[in-house]
C-alpha cells in the first residue's frame, strides 16, 4: 500500500507530482519512511543524516528528488554515497533536469510546471 497524496506533506511540488506519477502507474511508494544516520559525535549526537524522499516497495529502492541547480548538489551526492556504502541500499537521485526531460518526453505538464517553478532544467 502506498502513502496517500496530501499536498501539504511534500517538501516540493516536484515530489507531489512524482507521487502522482507513481500512483498513475501502480507503483507502490512510501514518502520519507527512513532516516539513515551517517555520522555521530562521540556522545552519540547525530551529526549527519539523510532521509530519501521515496521508497518504492516493489523495487526495493529509494528515490531522492533534488531540484537545486546541478552545481549545488555535491553535498546531497556525498550523502547518497555514504548511505549506499554504510547501508547497502539503492538510492537513485533524480535531478531537476531529469524531471524536465521526463515532462517533455511523456507530455506531463504538471511535472513540467513543478520542475520549472524551481528553475530545474536550467542547468
Amino acid at each position: 500500500m502506498s502513502d496517500r497524496i496530501d499536498d501539504s506533506r511534500f517538501a516540493h511540488p516536484v515530489e507531489r507530482e512524482l507521487a502522482r506519477l507513481f500512483d498513475d502507474h501502480g507503483v507502490r511508494w512510501l514518502y520519507e519512511p527512513h532516516t539513515f544516520v551517517l555520522e555521530r559525535d562521540p556522545d552519540g549526537t547525530v551529526r549527519q543524516a539523510f532521509t530519501p524522499d521515496f521508497y518504492l516497495l516493489d523495487f526495493g529502492l529509494y528515490v531522492e528528488c533534488t531540484v537545486a541547480r546541478q552545481r549545488l548538489t555535491n553535498r546531497k551526492r556525498q550523502k547518497v554515497r555514504k548511505v549506499r556504502a554504510q547501508n547497502g541500499v539503492i538510492v537513485e537521485v533524480l535531478f531537476g533536469r531529469d524531471f524536465a526531460r521526463l515532462a517533455r518526453r511523456w507530455a506531463l505538464p504538471e511535472l513540467g510546471a513543478a520542475a520549472r517553478a524551481s528553475g530545474a532544467g536550467q542547468v
